[in-house]
C-alpha cells in the first residue's frame, strides 16, 4: 500500500520565535480575507469536537483550552499530545486556536470548539493508510463531529471502509486535494464522493499553483503563507492544501453549531451552495464551486438537498445577514443539485468574485 504523505509537493514551513506572538495575528491574512470575525460573531463553534489524525497536536498557549486528550497509534500509549513535527499542532490551531485576548497569538475559525488529537503519522509525515483508518475509527468511536485529513496516500480497503463508515456515522469529512508537483491529481481520501475535497488559493485568491486540480475538487480556501501554532509554543507558515483542508474543517465545525441537527451531507452542501464562484461559470477543476464564504454559510437561505422547502432549524445564535447572504446556490459534488422551484422556493444565481476585491495587506 501506498504511504499517506503529509508534505507532497512543495508544501512548506517556517517556525518563528515566540516573540512573533504580538504579530502572528496580523500576519493571518485568511481571517480577514474569510471575514472570519464576522463570522464569529454568529458562533464560534461551541459543542462541537473535530479529530486531527495526522501528527500528534502539542499543547500550545494559543491552542490548550480546547485540547481534549486522544490517542498516540504511533507508539501504542500517550494522549496523542507528542508532536515532533508541528504539521499537526499547525493544523489544529487553523480549527481552534484561541489566542491570547483580542489581538495576541494565533485565532482559529472555531475557537470554541474541541480538537481530538490522533497521533497517526510519524514526525518524518509518513503513514500508513491502516494508521489512517484506525485513526478515523477511533475518532467515530469519541465522538468527533468533523474529521479534519491533512494527507494523501494509498486508498487501502481498511481506510475505505474506515471513511464509509464515519459517514454513515453522520461525520463530516474533510481531506486535502493534495500538492504539486508531487501528487497529480486530487488524492485519497479526498477523491473519496462523501468526503469534501479541498483545493487551495493564495493572497490574491486566485488558484495557487502548489495545488492539484481535478472534478472531484469541491471547495477552495487560502494555502499559501498561512500562519499558525507549532511546537515548543512557536509558530509555523504553512503553504499546502494542508493548511486549506484545516481551514474548511474550521468552517464545517462553525456551521454544525450554529446548525446542530443539520447532517453531514446538508453541511457540505451549505459550504458549496454558498461558495464563492471563481474560474469559468459554475464548477470547475480548479476552484471546484468556488472559495468558501463563512458568513454566507452560516446565515444564507438554504434549501436542503431534495424537493423540501424548509430550511434545517438553526442552533441559539442570532443569524446576523451579511450582503453575502444572496450567494448563487450550488450542490456538493458527489451529491449533485436538486433545486426546488415552486412551493416558496425561487433562486436566481448571482456570479460574484472575491478576486475583484483587493488583496488583503500585510503587516508585520
Amino acid at each position: 500500500m501506498a504511504p499517506t504523505s503529509l508534505f507532497a509537493g512543495a508544501a512548506s514551513q517556517l517556525t518563528l520565535e515566540p516573540t512573533e506572538a504580538e504579530l502572528v495575528r496580523a500576519d493571518q491574512w485568511h481571517l480577514n480575507y474569510l471575514k472570519v470575525r464576522d463570522a464569529q460573531r454568529i458562533t464560534r463553534g461551541a459543542g462541537i469536537v473535530v479529530a486531527v489524525p495526522d501528527t500528534g497536536v502539542q499543547p500550545h498557549p494559543d491552542l490548550d483550552k480546547n485540547l481534549l486528550d486522544g490517542i498516540d497509534l504511533i507508539s501504542g500509549e500517550g494522549d496523542g499530545k507528542n508532536d515532533q513535527n508541528s504539521h499537526g499542532t499547525g493544523m489544529a490551531g487553523l480549527i481552534a486556536a484561541h489566542g491570547r485576548g483580542d489581538a495576541l497569538g494565533a485565532l482559529g475559525m472555531a475557537p470554541d470548539a474541541k480538537i481530538l488529537p490522533i497521533r497517526d503519522t510519524s514526525s518524518d509525515g509518513q503513514g500508513e493508510p491502516d494508521a489512517l483508518a484506525a485513526g478515523v475509527d477511533y475518532a467515530v468511536r469519541n465522538g468527533a463531529d468533523v474529521i479534519c485529513i491533512s494527507s494523501v496516500g494509498g486508498a487501502g480497503i481498511p481506510l475505505q471502509q474506515s471513511i464509509e463508515a464515519a459517514v454513515a456515522a453522520d461525520v463530516v469529512l474533510v481531506a486535502a486535494a493534495g500538492n504539486k508537483p508531487g501528487d497529480a491529481a486530487v488524492g485519497y481520501p479526498a477523491s473519496e464522493d462523501a468526503v469534501i475535497a479541498v483545493g487551495g488559493v493564495g493572497r490574491d485568491g486566485n488558484h495557487a499553483d502548489i495545488s492539484v486540480t481535478g472534478p472531484e475538487i469541491d471547495v477552495v480556501a487560502p494555502a499559501v503563507d498561512i500562519y499558525s501554532t507549532s511546537i515548543d509554543g512557536k509558530y509555523r507558515k504553512g503553504t499546502g492544501t494542508s493548511d486549506a483542508a484545516a481551514i474548511v474543517a474550521g468552517a464545517a465545525a462553525l456551521i454544525r453549531s450554529k446548525y446542530p441537527y443539520l447532517p453531514a451531507q446538508e453541511v457540505a452542501h451549505r459550504l458549496t451552495a454558498t461558495a464563492v464562484d471563481k474560474g469559468p461559470p459554475g464548477r470547475d477543476d480548479e476552484y471546484g464551486y468556488g472559495v468558501i464564504d463563512l458568513v454566507a454559510a452560516l446565515t444564507a437561505d438554504v434549501p436542503p438537498l431534495g424537493f423540501e422547502s424548509v430550511s434545517a432549524p438553526a442552533g441559539t445564535a442570532d443569524a446576523r445577514p451579511d450582503d453575502n447572504a444572496g450567494s448563487a446556490v450550488r450542490g456538493f459534488a458527489a451529491l449533485g443539485v436538486i433545486v426546488a422551484v415552486g412551493a416558496g422556493w425561487a433562486f436566481v444565481a448571482r456570479r460574484r468574485r472575491r478576486g475583484d476585491d483587493p488583496p488583503p495587506r500585510i503587516s508585520r
